[in-house]
């Protein structure tokens, strides 16, 4: 379905559509909806026998003014699913095929002067003697000139035209990857394009849009939430010609700005680009590109391999993927150890300095994302890692053991990711025998080839720790702890001394990619397979090894490793691109490390800090690490990669207050679980001559006890009638609120996530002694005494049943009999909304726990914010960029609420008061409302 990027976030479609009416020039014909779930899961088809639209910009509009009605006509245009032979939802997509004569231009190798909309591979900054196109060196900003600006634009814009000249006919643009997790090629084609000119325009070096239509379908790209998230690809996207000609407008509008806009004015000599300069954006657009041409490259090679060939221009592989320059016999299907790929034995790092300062100077002369600057030391304890990465020699041998099929290899996700796909072996290995035979070509991006087993091998997060346990089951570790991944600090550690962190802040020219070219950046000492030195992986003992012993620590694949992706100390955000970092703080994203062979450009710097999802497929491999010690990784959660990430009433991702440091959770320190203990037994402090408000005049006591209101608010809502039997406290926190439903219910079930607030809770429920620190001024507090609010009774705190869950799973809870078989006569959800990582999710599922005539009663202030929530996520709070409308996250929740078969029957501006220190307050009013379940 074809909406603008807002409301594809909210998984809706009446923003976009809702005033379509008599008016649009586009009048729909009768039309079946068929409705699945809401949010990810829940979209709506329009289904039609009509015929099929020929285009998607079917009518080009003389005016601005028609801009409303052709962006709403041609989502409403979109979403027709105008085509009977697409009769499955597998089969969505065809609907983009044969709509004009694209296939025949797109079929067989692209000529120069027809394909590429700014300059041809051979006249390009970067084209070799040879006619191959590799990356320049990452530019220095401290000394911009027009001209250094259009020779890494050009190699950037030329580069990517150049991939994607690899795709054979059109339907390698619109077929989704195997399994349906991104995009299709399509969107990747117009998505680089279109970032140059909206963050152009946010910075103010653009003051209107090319095509506003275009700039709204691809804005925004996909975060593989989950590896069953399957509802991307239901949609009828533009024509590839149509692209291209949007790539062509783009081209020319970015060429003008460079060689025109006054803040790259040269003419008294070399401009300073830093992050204050408005050009900044011009370099993000530059480094953003280059992140989806290794992304896309990868997409590529998960692609049918009829529908790829291999571009002119386009480096060559490494020489011994044909069997030339490498040391080996040609490769047998059964490799055999220290014959086809060597052994890969551990190496220790235990003499040298163990600290290691992270962080890209302010200062440093080239564009960087945010997550590179700010600041940690960590020190690192003493261990080993094995010399290389290991090989798919190594791997073949965990998958011929049955790897694959052995569950106890695997974490509980891992395990159900590897069935949900039924992975038997690495996706890039292609079957070359019979079943059962382990005999494996192997697919790189254009081409089948002979299994080079001294390469190292593809995997993703899951695959690797599989490996390790596989590896420590079978042989042991040479430590007293198990086999597992390096962290971020340790691939520090080994990197060469002459290109790494303390040599590129000493001088910028250490970061070889500064200064480097994709020609040369295999030669050396220091040589690696980098900026697409080639286009393939190359043999781990092909470059010569780091002062540690330890070879490839740059470059040839990406390394997985134990870090959650993560903010440095000071980190901020930039405006121009606010939510490129903040969304994946999920403690859902694993760091990756050292860059690949496609890593160009800032990908190819010492200060590189990226991140994907552990099911995500990437040029990426691992590199097998022991220790004594526990890792010096950095976790923003407890546990890797599952469970709800979402934190509470933080307002700085990394600071004094809110570190994610330790392994811990935002709201498992001692300063939130005291805030929310003073928050919800107001009657604390009464026996210490404490006051939870400063007395003063017109003091606000009317916003103490909100917990209590809330439950309050729920029980004047119910029917008169018989003692309603159970509740729900959703995000229950320390209890406050599930006490005071249990002196109407009989049964109260409350949860949070997290684990030190229920275990104060059950503390609280056992009325156990709990003293908690009341803040005075500055660092001086009060230490009170937790006391329960009058009516309390022991019988009271007996109805409650306090336990650990997640919000966004509550249908997975009540499937695993963590909530009641019973449906809730109430619920209550007290400002937990704008805390979750994906609260349509939560919406969603309410519906399946509670009962006809039910009451669930939301408080939220509606605080979005991308530490918590990711902008992807958000209800409200922001302007659809195609209408121009505020959406009011309010009018959503009605608007879900009464989809979800409620009716809203109560609501109340709930005030509240945090204390801060007994001068200074944070006074929040919450929308409070009800909804009564009418089917």
């Amino acid at each position: 379905m074809m909406l603008s990027p807002q409301a594809a976030r909210m998984g809706t479609v009446w923003t976009t559509l809702r005033k379509i009416g008599p008016a649009s020039r586009f009048s729909l014909p009768k039309k079946k909806l068929l409705r699945t779930d809401l949010g990810g899961r829940r979209h709506s088809l329009l289904a039609s026998s009509t015929v099929r639209w020929q285009s998607t910009q079917t009518t080009l509009y003389d005016s601005e003014d028609d801009l409303d009605y052709r962006s709403k006509g041609l989502a409403s245009a979109a979403a027709l699913r105008v085509s009977t032979s697409a009769t499955l939802a597998d089969d969505l997509w065809k609907i983009n095929l044969h709509r004009g004569n694209d296939n025949a231009w797109l079929t067989g190798p692209r000529k120069a002067e027809e394909w590429f909309t700014g300059l041809a591979p051979n006249e390009c900054p970067g084209v070799d003697e040879h006619g191959i196109i590799r990356s320049l060196p990452l530019p220095t900003l401290s000394a911009v000139t027009r001209q250094s600006a259009k020779d890494y634009f050009n190699n950037s814009w030329t580069l990517y035209e150049t991939l994607f000249a690899g795709l054979k006919g059109e339907e390698g643009f619109y077929r989704p990857p195997p399994h349906g997790l991104r995009h299709p090629q399509i969107f990747y084609y117009g998505h680089t394009a279109c970032l140059y000119i909206n963050k152009l325009r946010v910075a103010g070096v653009l003051s209107k849009p090319v095509n506003p239509y275009f700039e709204s379908i691809f804005e925004v790209g996909v975060d593989e939430m989950l590896w069953d998230d399957m509802h991307k690809n239901d949609m009828l996207w533009p024509m590839v010609s149509e692209v291209h000609a949007y790539r062509k407008q783009v081209y020319q509008t970015v060429m003008e700005a460079i060689e025109t806009h006054p803040s790259l004015d040269d003419s008294q000599g070399p401009v300073h680009v830093d992050k204050a300069h408005p050009m900044w954006a011009l370099f993000m657009g530059f480094e953003h590109e280059r992140i989806h041409m290794e992304t896309s490259s990868v997409l590529f090679r998960e692609t049918p391999y009829y529908l790829v060939q291999r571009p002119d221009h386009w480096p060559p592989l490494h020489p011994s993927a044909t069997g030339k320059s490498t040391r080996r016999p040609p490769p047998t299907s059964k490799p055999v150890r220290g014959l086809d790929y060597p052994p890969n034995p551990m190496i220790a790092v235990d003499d040298q300095d163990l600290t290691v300062d992270l962080g890209k100077p302010a200062h440093f002369p080239s564009f960087g994302w945010d997550n590179e600057y700010g600041e940690r030391k960590v020190d690192v304890p003493p261990f080993m890692a094995s010399e290389y990465m290991v090989t798919n020699g190594e791997y073949w041998e965990f998958v011929a053991d049955g790897g694959y099929r052995n569950a106890e290899y695997w974490c509980d996700d891992g395990w159900a990711w590897r069935t949900h796909r039924n992975m038997k072996w690495p996706f890039f290995w292609e079957p070359a025998g019979p079943a059962g035979s382990h005999e494996y070509s192997l697919r790189t991006i254009f081409e089948i080839i002979p299994m080079r087993w001294d390469w190292p091998v593809d995997v993703n997060y899951y695959e690797s720790k599989a490996f390790c346990r596989w590896k420590t089951k079978k042989e042991g570790s040479p430590t007293s702890k198990p086999y597992r991944l390096l962290t971020e600090a340790e691939h520090h550690l080994i990197r060469n001394s002459d290109s790494n962190l303390a040599a590129a802040r000493k001088d910028f020219t250490a970061d070889k990619v500064m200064v480097t070219t994709g020609h040369d950046f295999s030669r050396g000492e220091s040589g690696a397979n980098l900026n697409l030195a080639y286009s393939s992986q190359n043999p781990v003992d092909h470059f010569p090894p780091s002062q540690t012993g330890h070879r490839d620590t740059t470059g040839n694949a990406w390394e997985w490793t134990e870090d959650h992706f993560n903010p440095l100390k000071g980190f901020e955000v930039h405006h121009v691109y606010d939510d490129f970092s903040t969304p994946c703080f999920d403690g859902k994203h694993s760091m990756i490390v050292g860059g690949s062979f496609m890593s160009t450009g800032d990908e190819a710097s010492v200060f590189a800090r990226f991140h994907f999802r552990p099911h995500f497929l990437q040029h990426s491999g691992f590199r097998l690490v022991a220790s004594n010690y526990e890792a010096p990784a950095k976790h923003l959660y407890a546990g890797n990669f599952e469970g709800q990430a979402a934190a509470r009433d933080a307002t700085a991702v990394e600071d004094t207050h809110t570190l994610r440091e330790n392994n811990e959770n935002v709201y498992e320190t001692n300063d939130s679980l005291h805030m929310y203990l003073g928050l919800h037994y107001p009657s604390s402090g009464k026996e210490e001559n404490l006051s939870p408000i400063f007395p003063h005049d017109n003091s606000p006591m009317h916003g103490v006890g909100f917990p209590q209101r809330v439950a309050r608010a729920l029980v004047s809502l119910l029917p008169e009638k018989a003692r309603p039997k159970r509740a729900l406290d959703v995000g229950c926190a320390v209890g406050g609120a599930s006490f005071e439903l249990a002196k109407t219910f009989d049964k109260v079930d409350a949860f949070d996530f997290s684990q030190s607030f229920v275990n104060a809770a059950k503390r609280m429920q056992a009325n156990e002694e709990i003293r908690f620190r009341v803040p005075v001024e500055a660092e001086l507090y009060e230490e009170v005494r937790a006391v329960h609010e009058a009516g309390t009774t022991e019988q009271t705190r007996k109805r409650v049943n306090f336990f650990t869950g997640d919000a966004c799973k509550l249908r997975d809870m009540a499937e695993n009999g963590l909530l009641s078989k019973e449906l809730y006569d109430g619920v209550i959800m007290s400002n937990l909304l704008c805390r979750l990582p994906d609260p349509m999710a939560c919406l969603e599922e309410l519906p399946s726990i509670v009962k006809k005539d039910g009451v669930v009663v939301m408080v939220t202030p509606f605080s979005w914010l991308t530490e918590f929530t990711p902008r992807s996520k958000w209800l409200g709070g922001f302007n659809d960029p195609v209408t121009k409308e505020p959406i009011y996250s309010k009018n959503v929740l009605r608007t879900v609420m009464e989809y979800n078969g409620f009716e809203k029957v109560y609501e109340e501006q709930m005030p509240l008061v945090i204390r801060e220190h007994q001068r200074k307050y944070q006074y929040i009013v919450s929308e409070a409302t009800g909804w009564r379940k009418t089917d």
